[in-house]
């Protein structure tokens, strides 16, 4: 039986409080999985640890069976993290960004290249490829993130509010471009407030309150869990309320 493109068990961190609770989470490989929760649920915290930006206090999480602890190197190679807040060098342009990223990767120059070149074509960014990105909208911005975290061809994609700021046409193309991978056995993590786009493109929904997974399945498991047909706004905002600590 092949490994989970993520395994999480007994994963805990504290700031000034505790953020994560002994949280075990399971995502199967190619799955499309999308991580619901209100502000401050520990949603984020979770994903930075994932992605080793993070170092948890306690518990074990393993990519596509490596263990981040044992092996951190192996572990981030297969893994894209896409943050609400893209880090891209305004003084490049989006090719010589893509350039730039794959060869920390160490990435082969010619694959770079054709990677890059999908990559851009995909995002509708063909058009911007030789523009400074330093004169580029969010939405933009946000489209060069992406490619940058792809360029190197990660198995396990994490991405932590991906379509904020972008408008209909651009989230589309997101979209599509995360469909197309999962598509192809890549595994996609995401976070989102937009609970229509996890409802219509997530197999399966975890929703996080207090640092704990408090459900978790597909629409229609946690439907039969309430007992009722609603839409994902109305699970979630009832599994909220029914963990909401008591006054």
């Amino acid at each position: 039986m092949p490994a989970p493109a993520l395994a999480i068990s007994g994963l805990s961190k504290s700031f000034d409080r505790l953020v994560v609770d002994g949280l075990d989470l399971t995502v199967h490989a190619g799955e499309f999985y999308a991580l619901l929760g209100p502000n401050g649920a520990g949603k984020t915290t979770i994903l930075r640890m994932v992605a080793g930006l993070l170092q948890p206090d306690a518990g074990d999480i393993a990519i596509l069976g490596i263990n981040t602890r044992s092996d951190p190197v192996a572990a981030k190679r297969l893994v894209a993290w896409v943050s609400d807040e893209p880090m891209v060098y305004d003084r490049l342009t989006p090719l010589e960004y893509l350039e730039f990223v794959a060869g920390l990767w160490q990435v082969d120059a010619a694959i770079a290249a054709t990677r890059a070149a999908e990559l851009l074509d995909w995002l509708g960014l063909a058009p911007h490829a030789n523009e400074l990105c330093g004169g580029f909208s969010k939405g933009m911005l946000q489209k060069v993130a992406l490619a940058g975290a792809l360029v190197h061809d990660p198995r396990l994609i994490i991405l932590d509010e991906p379509l904020t700021g972008l408008d209909a046409g651009s989230a589309r193309q997101v979209k599509d471009v995360l469909l197309g991978k999962v598509r192809e056995g890549v595994t996609v993590i995401m976070t989102t407030h937009i609970l229509e786009v996890a409802e219509r493109m997530a197999e399966r929904i975890g929703v996080i309150a207090h640092g704990r997974l408090i459900a978790e399945g597909t629409l229609d498991e946690l439907r039969l869990r309430l007992g009722r047909q609603s839409s994902l706004e109305d699970i979630f905002l009832d599994l909220v309320a029914q963990h909401a600590p008591a006054a």
